[in-house]
C-alpha cells in the first residue's frame, strides 16, 4: 500500500508541474530501484567466453552471486554439501542425472548392467592407478538412455549421455550453460577426445570456481590424458577447497604424491612394441598388364602367382634417457619374422638396431640416427644394410613446419649357392628429402614431401639409377579413429641398359601409390578385448600403378594389410 501511495505522488508532482516528459523519467528509477532489490533486474554475463576475459587490467564486478550459482550447480553436480560424500563411494553416479525437487537433491543411480570404466582413445601412459582414481573421484561415463521421473503428477524427462550428440556450435550459443557444457565434456571425453573435454571443463571451472566436483571432474580426465604438471595444479585448487572431506583430502594427497614421484626423471625409461598383422597382396610378384615379359631382347609368358598372403609378427624394444635439458638419446632393437602363405619369397627374419639422438639447435629440432639390419631371406642370400644420416624440422608460424634430411646407405647381400648374383646388387646410395607440414586445424593437417636418391650399384646395368619422389598426404583426427590418405608419385631413370631383359631400351618408369591408413583403438570396438584401449588396430590400403617402357615392369597391383600393436612402458 505504501508503494501505490508514492507512485500517486509522484504522478501529482508531475501533474503540478504540468510536464509529461520530465514525470515518467523518475517513475523509470523508482521502477528500476524497485526491480533490482527484487532481483528482477539481475543479470549475469552471457556471451563465449575467453581466457582474455578473465586478464583485464581492471576488475569487473562479480553480478551473479555466488549463492546464485551454487543454487544452480545442485541441479546438475555429483554431490553438494546435502550429499555424504563418504557414502556414495559404492555407487557410480553420473554428473547430469542429478537434479533438486524443492531444495531436495536427487541422486540418480546408473544400473549395474550398464557400468562401464572409462576408457582411453589411444595407448596413452597412465600416471596413476586410473581405478583408484576412479574410485576416489566418482566420474562416470557410462552410457545410459534417457530416464522418466513423476514430480507433481508430471513425468518429467531427464537426458541422458547417449541423448544426441552435442555440437561445438551448441556450446558457442550457450557457454554458460553448465548441463549442457557438463554433457559436451562427457561426450568428448568418451571419444578419447581430450583436448576439448579439459578445455570445456577449465572453463567451468573458472566461471564456477567454489564447485568441488566440477574440479574432481577435470582431475580425472587431467590424469587420464597424462597432464601431470595441469593434474598438480587443479590439485592444489581442491585441497584449498571447503567441502572437500577429510577423507578426500587425504585420498587427493596420495594422487598427489603418486603424480610427483612419477614425474621425478628416471635416468633410462625402457619401452616394449608388440604387433602382429596380414597382408593380402593381389599381385604379389608385380606380373605384367599384359601377361608379358621382356627377356634377353625375347618376349615370354609372365607366368608368375599373383595373389598370395603374408603374416607378419614384431617385437621391439627401446631404451631412452634425457641428455642435457634438450636432447634425448634412444637405442632400438627390432625383430620382425615374415611368412608367405603360397610363395617362399617373403619368408624372412629380420634384424634391426638403431641409435637415435634428439637434440634442438637454436631453433632447428635435428635427429642424426645410425641404423644397422640383416635380413635372413629363406630362399636368397642374406642382406646387410648399413645406413646413417640426419633429419631436421623447424617451425614457421604455429601451424607450419619445414622439415628435411639426408641418408647414405650401404646395401651388401652375399653370395650362396641358391643365389649366385646376389652380390651384383650390392649398392651405395645417397638421398635427400625436403618437406612441409601444415595443421589447418584441430581435424585436418597434411604434409608434402619431395626427395632425391641416387644409388651406385656393383652391376651398373639394369641397376643404376636416379628416383625422383613427391607425395602428398591428408590427415584427419576424427574423434572415432584417425584417418590418413597418401598419394605419392616415383620416376626412376636407369643408367645403362639391362641386357638380360632389353638391350636396346634404357628403362625409364613412373609408379604412382596410394594408400590409406586408418587406426582405432580395439577397444571402441570390443571392449571385452581392450577394456583400457590400449591395443592399436591398423587398417591398410595400397594399390600402385605403374607405367614403364619396358613390359616387365607395366603393372597394377594392389594389398590390404590388417595390425594390431601394444606398446608397454615397462618402468614407469
Amino acid at each position: 500500500m505504501k508503494r501505490k501511495s508514492k507512485k500517486k505522488q509522484f504522478r501529482k508532482k508531475g501533474i503540478e508541474k504540468g510536464s509529461k516528459k520530465s514525470s515518467i523519467v523518475p517513475l523509470l528509477l523508482f521502477i528500476g530501484l524497485l526491480s533490482l532489490f527484487s532481483e528482477t533486474m539481475r543479470t549475469i554475463p552471457a556471451g563465449a567466453i575467453s581466457e582474455n576475459f578473465f586478464n583485464m587490467p581492471y576488475e569487473l564486478p562479480k553480478l551473479n552471486s555466488t549463492l546464485v550459482e551454487k543454487k544452480y550447480l545442485n541441479n546438475t553436480s555429483l554431490i553438494n554439501q546435502k550429499t555424504n560424500y563418504q557414502n556414495s563411494k559404492n555407487n557410480t553416479f553420473l554428473i547430469e542425472e542429478n537434479f533438486s525437487i524443492d531444495k531436495e537433491l536427487i541422486v540418480a543411480k546408473v544400473p549395474e548392467d550398464k557400468k562401464q570404466q572409462i576408457q582411453l582413445k589411444a595407448p596413452i601412459p597412465r600416471i596413476v592407478d586410473v581405478p583408484k582414481v576412479e574410485e576416489t573421484i566418482k566420474v562416470a561415463a557410462e552410457k545410459i538412455s534417457a530416464k522418466t521421473i513423476i514430480v507433481d503428477g508430471e513425468e518429467k524427462l531427464i537426458p541422458g549421455s547417449s541423448d544426441k550428440n552435442i555440437t561445438y556450435m551448441q556450446i558457442l550459443l550457450k557457454p554458460n550453460d553448465l548441463e549442457l557444457n557438463l554433457k559436451y565434456a562427457q561426450q568428448q571425453g568418451k571419444m578419447g577426445n581430450y583436448k576439448q573435454t579439459i578445455s570445456t571443463l577449465e572453463r567451468l571451472n573458472m566461471l564456477y570456481p567454489d564447485n568441488v566436483e566440477i574440479k574432481l571432474y577435470l582431475l580425472s580426465v587431467l590424469v587420464q590424458a597424462d597432464s601431470p604438471n595441469k593434474a598438480l595444479t587443479i590439485i592444489e585448487e581442491i585441497k584449498t577447497s571447503e567441502d572437500l572431506t577429510p577423507e578426500d583430502l587425504e585420498t587427493v594427497t596420495e594422487i598427489e604424491e603418486d603424480v610427483k614421484s612419477r614425474l621425478a626423471p628416471k635416468l633410462w625409461n625402457y619401452y616394449a612394441d608388440v604387433s602382429i598383422g596380414s597382408t593380402q597382396n593381389n599381385n604379389v610378384n608385380s606380373v605384367s598388364k599384359t601377361r608379358l615379359q621382356d627377356s634377353s631382347d625375347s618376349v615370354i609368358a609372365f607366368n608368375s602367382p599373383m595373389y598370395d598372403r603374408t603374416y607378419t609378427q614384431s617385437l621391439g624394444l627401446t631404451a631412452s634417457r634425457r641428455v642435457g635439458e634438450a636432447s634425448a638419446f634412444s637405442i632400438n632393437a627390432t625383430f620382425t619374422d615374415s611368412r608367405q602363405n603360397v610363395e617362399t619369397s617373403d619368408d624372412t627374419e629380420s634384424y634391426a638396431l638403431t641409435f637415435a639422438l634428439d637434440t634442438t639447435v637454436a631453433n632447428q629440432a635435428l635427429s642424426p640416427y645410425l641404423i644397422a639390419s640383416k635380413t635372413d631371406n629363406q630362399d636368397d642370400a642374406d642382406a646387410f644394410s648399413f645406413m646413417y644420416g640426419i633429419g631436421g624440422s623447424f617451425a614457421a608460424g604455429e601451424r607450419s613446419t619445414f622439415n628435411y634430411g639426408y641418408a647414405f646407405t650401404d646395401s651388401k647381400s652375399n653370395r650362396n649357392t641358391t643365389d649366385t648374383t646376389a652380390d651384383e646388387a650390392n649398392s651405395i646410395s645417397h638421398g635427400v628429402t625436403v618437406g612441409h607440414d601444415f595443421l589447418l586445424n584441430e581435424l585436418i593437417s597434411t604434409s608434402i614431401g619431395a626427395g632425391y636418391t641416387d644409388a651406385d650399384v656393383k652391376v651398373d646395368a639394369g641397376n643404376d639409377a636416379e628416383t625422383y619422389d613427391l607425395n602428398f598426404r591428408m590427415n584427419f583426427n576424427f574423434p572415432w579413429a584417425y584417418l590418413s590418405v597418401g598419394d605419392s608419385l616415383s620416376w626412376n631413370d636407369y643408367k645403362k641398359e639391362d641386357t638380360s631383359v632389353n638391350s636396346n631400351v634404357l628403362r625409364s618408369d613412373v609408379t604412382n601409390t596410394i594408400d590409406v591408413i586408418l587406426v582405432k583403438a580395439v577397444g571402441e570396438i570390443l571392449p571385452i578385448l581392450d577394456p583400457n584401449n590400449s591395443i592399436s588396430m591398423t587398417l591398410g590400403f595400397e594399390k600402385v600403378y605403374s607405367e614403364a617402357n619396358i613390359k616387365n615392369y607395366d603393372f597394377i597391383s594392389d594389398s590390404l594389410s590388417i595390425s594390431l600393436s601394444k606398446n608397454f612402458h615397462l618402468n614407469k
